[in-house]
């Protein structure tokens, strides 16, 4: 059983920064694609970043060039570097785990608002 848990979230004014974490137990996340999603009031959950057991990474388009994901293995932790934050990235973050075999798991998610 995978237990992910964010940190990290808050308001902060556009063009401001944010770096959300999060903590893995229960298992060594080097098996493990990570992602970071995130769901805005009355919109579905999209991708946000995702970063492969090699660290390959993908962004979403709108996010390209601002986000940043990484991980530490050894300390079971990812992470996503948020710059030049926009109102339009306001939403519930959430971090996701899947394994090799296809099991999903979530983390309870934490509130980036971006307003001033």
């Amino acid at each position: 059983q995978v237990q992910l848990v964010e940190s990290g979230g808050g308001l902060v004014q556009p063009g401001g920064s944010l770096r959300l974490s999060c903590v893995a137990s229960g298992t060594l996340i080097w098996r493990y694609r990570m992602g970071w999603y995130r769901q805005a009031p009355g919109k579905q959950r999209e991708l946000v970043a995702g970063i492969t057991q090699n660290s390959g990474t993908n962004y979403a388009d709108s996010v390209k060039g601002r986000f940043t994901i990484s991980r530490d293995n050894a300390k079971k932790m990812v992470y996503l570097q948020m710059n030049t934050l926009k109102p339009e990235d306001t939403a519930v973050y959430y971090c996701n785990a899947e394994s090799m075999s296809g099991n999903t798991y979530w983390g309870q998610g934490t509130q980036v608002t971006v307003s001033s």
